[in-house]
């Protein structure tokens, strides 16, 4: 419980004073703002060493798309992959609800870097024309997209089918799929206390190559990041 506590004390407020030190960067080009997330994300695993006592193992490095354009489907159970993922990939593109926006400072920043918000599970003039945006952020951009296909945060045991947003970008991209599974819920669940002396491990499988219809697709992301995370539980 006083492992917990530390940790989070302490890694919230490494976030908000990453934020405050990289203010001045939102006047410079966007570079510089992704340069803050990054450190984000090494302060997100320093205090996950260092305060609970976690190991985190990367798989599958070898399998990163590096000659064409790609976006990446990530399993989703804790903050753990929001804040990571940004020090294994290029600065990538997030999809986050709208509310995430309004949040002083870290909303500013989450703007600045070009996230792409939406009202989830809600038809509203805010998402019309939602994937066109999507679209003509990555025809402009090296930068990968990422999203988390199951919608919201889930735990480690839990297999919700993915949302068919996944599939439309899919379809509306035709670029490939850079699947990854991780299993961090073991470590920070959404729920309760941080538990320490874990292993977290970050699975990156092969690619899904652009040419499949959008359903199958959709089946066949499911199943490779459902099945590694059935071997990395």
């Amino acid at each position: 419980m006083i492992r917990s506590f530390l940790f989070s004390l302490l890694f919230f407020t490494g976030i908000v004073i990453i934020s405050i030190i990289f203010l001045p960067s939102f006047f410079l080009p966007r570079q510089v703002v992704a340069l803050g997330g990054r450190l984000m994300g090494y302060w997100t695993g320093f205090c996950l060493k260092f305060f609970l006592s976690t190991k985190i193992i990367i798989k599958g490095t070898e399998n990163i798309i590096k000659d064409e354009k790609f976006f990446i489907a990530a399993s989703h159970q804790s903050m753990f992959e929001t804040f990571f993922l940004q020090t294994l990939f290029n600065s990538p593109i997030f999809i986050l609800k709208k509310e995430l926006l309004q949040i002083p400072i870290f909303g500013w920043y989450l703007k600045k870097i070009g996230s792409v918000s939406i009202k989830r599970d809600q038809i509203v003039r805010d998402n019309l024309g939602f994937y066109d945006k999507i679209l003509k952020i990555m025809s402009s951009s090296n930068r990968p997209l990422i999203i988390f296909p199951q919608g919201t945060r889930v735990l480690p045991n839990e297999r919700p089918p993915f949302k068919k947003g996944a599939s439309k970008i899919y379809e509306k991209l035709k670029i490939a799929c850079q699947p990854v599974a991780i299993n961090s819920g073991h470590v920070w669940p959404k729920l309760g206390g941080k538990v320490s002396n874990k292993i977290i491990t970050i699975s990156i499988i092969p690619r899904i190559s652009k040419n499949l219809q959008k359903e199958e697709f959709l089946k066949t992301l499911e199943n490779k990041i459902y099945s590694e995370l059935d071997i990395i539980n």
